[in-house]
């Protein structure tokens, strides 16, 4: 049982949450506007579609570490989210995701959910690859069936300028499968094209793709007037708050990621971010030749940076649960209504975090 302003998902309340063996059971309260009193917000728990690692652990390191990886972002307000891979030769992604595979059966005490994988590679662009290792290659309907048979994977990032791609987008979204374009060279052509196979996603959005000019609007400029949803990480340093506003005000579902690494919630050194080694500092994440390198974002700290832009919590709060749920397609996390799951998360009026519950278990362990 929970006590004090709820965000439903018809607005604000103040009273309880009820939940029972994992769900939520029962609402009880009337409209508040929360500015009125000094109760604590709760708020649905986040859910992040793009994570790498955490704790010192990274996904492709496999066995253990996806324990590390879920306890670490619990602690900061995630209650699910998607194991996120980097681009590997055949083999090792092969294993890697049959590892995940197991993973996603059963939930970590003390730790997020597990929802599936973000495929993140290796069907990207070799001239965008960003941080991601050079072991690009073009998919092949085989291979990524050979995926899909070992693992829930539910979304794929890939570039659609590269032969043979569009009729794999059909393909992947035929069976379930999310698909988002970047690590890419499209134009703006090649975008509106694989949005028509079913692409319906852009990962990081403004990172790792064709930007935006007035007369070859690329990958951004086809988010841009075209996308119900995309994924875009607020740290701060990835994109700067006007791109996020202008994004904010153009992709009605905009949600949040962190693309977080194995350097989340760790202090600054040397880390691992699948083949690669990074570097954290000043905040952020860096290969050698300091090319940003996924991210030290936690979804609270995620939270915190939008409302400083002058955004509303509400508004803030569906691009960090509710709308990442809704582009899965899963109706019962995301928000908090009566039978959906009890992922809630507790801050203070200042926006400390204060608890996480994840399917009703109290998180207790703070960074």
């Amino acid at each position: 049982m929970l006590n004090g302003n709820i965000l439903t998902p018809d607005g604000w309340i103040r009273g309880t949450l009820h939940f029972e063996n994992g769900r939520v059971t029962a609402l009880e309260g009337s409209s508040v506007d929360p500015s009125t009193n000094g109760e604590p917000y709760i708020l649905p728990g986040f859910i992040d579609l793009h994570v790498h690692g955490g704790g010192g652990a990274d996904v492709m390191e496999a066995g253990n570490a996806i324990e590390a990886i879920v306890r670490t972002h619990a602690r900061h307000g995630t209650t699910s989210l998607l194991a996120t891979t980097m681009t590997a030769p055949r083999d090792e992604l092969l294993a890697v995701v049959s590892n995940l595979g197991e993973v996603t059966r059963n939930r970590t005490p003390g730790g997020a959910r597990v929802l599936g994988v973000h495929l993140e590679g290796p069907y990207i662009n070799p001239g965008k690859l960003g941080a991601q290792p050079d072991a690009a290659v073009s998919a092949v309907l085989d291979e990524v069936l050979k995926y899909l048979s070992v693992a829930p994977i539910r979304v794929v990032t890939l570039a659609p300028e590269i032969a043979g791609h569009m009729e794999i987008i059909s393909e992947m979204v035929a069976r379930g499968v999310r698909v988002q374009l970047g690590h890419s060279l499209a134009t703006y052509d090649d975008a509106v094209a694989a949005m028509k196979h079913g692409a319906c996603g852009f990962t990081h959005l403004f990172n790792a793709m064709s930007p935006m000019h007035h007369r070859n609007p690329g990958l951004v400029g086809a988010a841009l007037a075209h996308a119900e949803f995309a994924e875009i990480i607020p740290d701060l340093l990835h994109v700067h708050p006007g791109a996020i506003r202008a994004a904010m005000r153009a992709i009605p579902r905009l949600y949040v990621v962190t693309d977080s690494t194995s350097a989340t919630g760790m202090p600054d050194g040397e880390y691992r971010l699948g083949s690669q080694h990074v570097t954290k500092c000043l905040g952020g994440v860096r290969l050698a030749d300091g090319t940003l390198a996924g991210s030290t974002l936690t979804m609270d700290d995620a939270l915190r940076n939008l409302v400083s832009l002058g955004l509303p919590l509400a508004d803030v709060s569906n691009r960090m649960s509710r709308y990442a749920a809704d582009y899965l397609g899963i109706e019962d996390r995301g928000r908090l209504a009566r039978g959906a799951w009890a992922d809630a998360v507790v801050f203070e009026r200042d926006l400390t975090l204060a608890a996480t519950y994840v399917e009703g278990e109290q998180i207790v362990e703070y960074a």
